[in-house]
Formats: C-alpha cells, structure tokens, sequence
C-alpha cells in the first residue's frame, strides 16, 4: 500500500487495511446451519485473464477449501462491466452468487450511465475490498515514444492519429486516460474492449496507439521488449513497479487513480453469510501464497469491513463525479 498518496481514497483504504484484524476476530453465526451446501458463484464482469478474473479465481481456489463446497468463476463480460454485475444485482440473495466487481460498474456508471439498469448501491451490498493496482501507461516498444511526456507532444503534433484501448466504457482505464486529455488539451479516440488483455492486444498489433490498464497485461509485454511502460497511475510509485515513472514525475499534471476489485452480493443475502465471506476473504488475503500471487499479478491485498467497502464507495463516487463531469463522458 505504500504506493498510494495520502487522498480521500488512500483514508478509507487505510483505515480497511486498519480493521482487519477487527474483522478477522469476530465471529459470525450463519443463520443458515446449512450453508453452504452447493456451489457458490462468483461471476466475474471481464474477460479471462482480466485482473478480476484472476483475483477471484485465485479467492475462489481457497474459498473451496475452506468451505468445503466448489466455487465456481463465471465470466460475463459486456458493456463496460454492467452485464455481470447487473445479472448479480438482480440475482436472489441466498448466499450462493457473488461479482468481483471494479471502479465502473460499482461507482462511476451510475454517473456515466442515465439509465443503467441496476443501482450498485442499492441492489448490491458489499463483502469486501478484495485488491487494488496501478494502471500502466505503455506504448508498442517501436512505437519511437520514450516519455508520457511524448506522448502527449505527439498527440498535439497530430490529433487525428491517436486511439487508446480500455477495458470498457465508464473503467479506470478510459476515465484516467479522458482525465489526462482533459489536464493535456490532447485529443485521442477510445476505444474499449472487454478485457485488459484484448485491450493490450490491440496496442500490440497497432490498432490503438497506447493504453493505460492494469499492469498484470501489460508487465510481461514490457518484460519481452514488444511494450514500453511510461508511467503508473498512482500518486506514488508502485513498489511492485519502482522503475516506472508517476505521471507527475513523468513531467505531467499530476493525476492519481487505483484501479480496485470489490466482491458484491445480491442486497437480499443475509448479514451472517456476509460477515462469513468477509472474514474468510480477510483471512485468504493474509496468506503469504496468497499475497505473494497477488504480486505477481502486480495487485496489493486491501481487506477491511463491509462497512470500509460501503464507506469507500462513497467517497468514489463524492471525488471522482466532478472528474466524470468534467470530461463531458455520456453512455446512453
């Protein structure tokens, strides 16, 4: 966590990461003598190998040992994110169906959206802040850009020449970027796929120019020479990334966004089978395998109460609404 900034959303997170240890000593008394009984669902917005998918494929594995029913990863991918996480809105709320869900679908669409068709606040109750990361800024290593400070140069030289590829309309990925059009007066088009690994795919075969997306797709493409990284999205310098620049250090307005994974249920799921997942998932992301596969997929471990999620969320939508608006981004 010593990445992030001291912000409105580095104070929640901090004080999730405080509670855990609260969370984890308490003991909740499922109402249901029975549960689980059958296998539980988490369905997962994005495309496999998104970092969604792979945080909850990896809590999944776990939860299936410690429960002693399977879990099972369902992706539904679509419209930004709002496909899977509205089916679970809309789902019953027996304590078998779950969404790892991010930024998007759980916040920024109910601005970016006029008539989304599910309420993440209401519809939706919170477990638990799962994980979060840095986005990467990166460009095709041949690309003859060596700076985000480039990149904007080239933009302004030639403002019909830039796409950027997402994972979706209304993610981190699109918004961080319309933010740093916003700060730059640059202009580029968007263009959002379903997952961060179609969304580097496209910067790989030259069909956008840049992206800014979690770093777990875009590392090893930097790694093998075919991307070069410009800088993180975080205030700070990712401890799992020290050599890459900030957007401030890369000589930009500074901006700051943490790409973050939350696990829903359906509003109707009874409090005791809550508080259950919640200190299960706490304990899972205290485990040294666990943190260690997190990193290596270059996310951070957060946890907390349901009651940081809820809080969290809030302070989401109260700092990045005016952002939203300001870049003038409407999905109909």
């Amino acid at each position: 966590m010593r990445f992030l900034l001291k912000t409105p959303l580095l104070a929640s997170l901090l004080k999730a990461t405080a509670v855990v240890s609260l969370a984890l000593a308490g003991s909740a008394t499922v109402a249901q003598s029975d549960w689980p009984n059958k296998p539980i669902r988490i369905v997962v917005p994005y495309g496999a190998g998104s970092s969604p998918d792979v945080i909850a494929r990896m809590m999944g594995e776990k939860l299936a040992a410690r429960l002693g029913q399977p879990v099972l990863v369902e992706n539904r991918a679509g419209a930004g994110g709002n496909t899977g996480t509205g089916a679970v809105a809309k789902s019953a709320g027996d304590g078998y169906t779950y969404v790892i869900s991010t930024n998007g679908p759980l916040v920024y669409n109910t601005v970016l959206y006029p008539n989304l068709n599910y309420d993440p606040f209401k519809e939706l109750r919170p477990v638990v802040l799962a994980g979060g990361q840095a986005n990467v800024c990166a460009v095709r290593a041949d690309s003859g850009i060596n700076s985000l400070k480039e990149l904007v140069a080239a933009m302004k030289k030639e403002p019909g020449k830039f796409n950027f590829s997402s994972t979706g309309v209304g993610s981190l990925s699109q918004l961080g970027v319309e933010l740093l059009k916003v700060k730059t007066d640059t202009f580029a088009v968007h263009i959002p796929y379903a997952s961060s690994p179609l969304s580097v795919l496209a910067v790989l075969q030259g069909d956008v120019q840049f992206a800014c997306v979690p770093g777990v797709a875009v590392m090893p493409h930097v790694k093998s020479g075919k991307l070069r990284a410009l800088a993180v999205s975080t205030g700070k310098r990712s401890t799992l990334m020290p050599d890459i620049p900030t957007m401030k250090e890369a000589g930009l307005p500074e901006i700051e966004n943490l790409a973050w994974m939350a696990l829903m249920a359906p509003s109707g799921t009874p409090d005791a089978i809550v508080q259950r997942m919640n200190q299960e998932i706490n304990t899972i992301l205290t485990m040294p395998d666990v943190k260690e596969k997190l990193h290596a997929a270059f996310m951070e471990p957060i946890g907390g109460s349901t009651q940081d999620l809820a809080n969290f969320m809030q302070t989401e939508l109260r700092v990045m609404t005016p952002v939203i608006k300001r870049t003038g981004v409407k999905v109909d």
